[in-house]
């Protein structure tokens, strides 16, 4: 994958609501693309849902928009992209307090994927995440 976050001819593109209630179907999508025995299956479907979690609660989307699901498969990785209506500021990895209730995503974006990054363009965000199909383990400490 080359870092382009536009869509390819190959890719799952779908546009939702911006209700609670899409971000199953955001996570749907996720299957439908690339089926439950894919090797990041999961680590899609889970990031998929938060960002799609983030569009509904921190842009317009969620104040009756829609956003765009991604979702872009080759021989080595799965990207996918969230694009939403906008936000006044761009997504941010900040701190969290232990007793907060949210502002895990974007970490655990970061913590799980190859890459991410997002890019604003005319009052449009888009969030992507690459997912590389094997996984290289950590070595445990001795």
């Amino acid at each position: 994958m080359d870092g382009d976050d536009q869509p390819g001819p190959g890719d799952l593109v779908v546009r939702l609501p911006g209700v609670p209630s899409q971000v199953a179907r955001a996570r749907e999508l996720i299957t439908v693309a690339l089926g439950r025995d894919h090797p990041v299956h999961d680590d899609a479907v889970l990031l998929t849902s938060e960002l799609a979690t983030n569009a509904i609660l921190h842009t317009k989307s969620g104040a009756g928009g829609s956003f765009t699901v991604t979702v872009a498969s080759s021989e080595t990785a799965v990207r996918v992209l969230v694009s939403d209506g906008g936000s006044e500021e761009p997504p941010c990895v900040c701190g969290t307090a232990a007793q907060s209730t949210s502002g895990r995503g974007l970490p655990l974006v970061e913590a799980l994927s190859r890459r991410w990054g997002f890019t604003r363009e005319d009052g449009a965000t888009t969030v992507w995440f690459e997912l590389p199909h094997r996984r290289v383990p950590t070595p445990l400490p001795v």
